[in-house]
């Protein structure tokens, strides 16, 4: 049995971890973490992680970026993996998680969506394929809910492709300030949010009288809850290190 810990236990994403699950023979939730006090649980929650009591195989975080420091010193202390499936953390932050891998394994990645990390795979194939004659623009579309722009999933996209180029390109967010013609060194990046729309990102590749566009649409959160749980499921006993998608659908 993996006893796990949900990191944003109140949130959307968590309670739908939740409920996978609880459909499960070899997996329970035991406890979980949110600043949220105004909701209640089959299992003892807490306010922040230094509350905590129970010791679990492996946490699941849908949370904040605001709660990662405390989230890698109680993952550590415990020597507890962790799933990290936040996103709209900093450069330095991403920095702290690598750091905290050279003492406990950690699951992370922008997107836990298996059709998501296949989109990754071919839009950096199309990159190696079409070159420099190939304008690459990524539009990302999701619910008038979310925070960070562009998404994590627009920024994995973006560094797949650039590292065809050995990350020479460079990210150009907002136009709409410059009067100049756009530069064979740029990737678009662009946000819309609106409505309940879960998740919809598109790697265009802009050529001379043709365009191809590689497209990814998440029509649920479901899909986002289950990959976390394989990935828990996957990460659970393994060594201290960095671990991510393409890790776990190679094996």
């Amino acid at each position: 049995m993996i006893n796990v810990l949900l990191s944003g236990c109140f949130g959307k994403m968590c309670v739908t971890v939740a409920g996978v699950i609880a459909g499960k023979e070899d997996m329970q939730v035991i406890s979980g973490v949110d600043m949220c006090r105004d909701m209640t649980a089959s299992f003892p929650t807490y306010t922040n992680f230094s509350e905590v009591l129970e010791t679990p195989d492996v946490i699941i975080d849908f949370s904040d970026p605001s709660n990662l420091t405390d989230l890698l010193a109680f993952a550590q202390k415990n020597n507890v993996p962790a799933v990290i499936a936040t996103t709209g953390y900093t450069a330095e932050q991403i920095e702290e998680i690598k750091a905290a891998s050279k003492n406990i394994p950690i699951f992370f990645t922008f997107n836990m969506s298996l059709g998501v990390n296949v989109l990754v795979l071919l839009a950096k194939s199309a990159a190696k394929i079409l070159g420099d004659d190939f304008d690459i623009e990524i539009i990302e579309k999701h619910h008038n809910q979310k925070i960070d722009a562009p998404s994590g999933t627009a920024i994995m996209l973006a560094n797949a492709v650039n590292s065809v180029f050995e990350d020479k390109k460079e990210y150009e967010y907002d136009r709409h300030i410059k009067r100049e013609k756009r530069k064979k060194s740029e990737i678009g990046m662009h946000s819309v949010r609106g409505g309940t729309i879960v998740g919809e990102h598109d790697v265009i590749f802009a050529g001379n009288d043709e365009v191809i566009t590689l497209s990814h649409t998440a029509q649920s959160k479901a899909l986002f809850a289950t990959g976390a749980v394989k990935a828990a499921a996957f990460l659970a006993g393994k060594p201290a290190g960095m671990y991510d998608m393409q890790m776990m659908l190679d094996m």
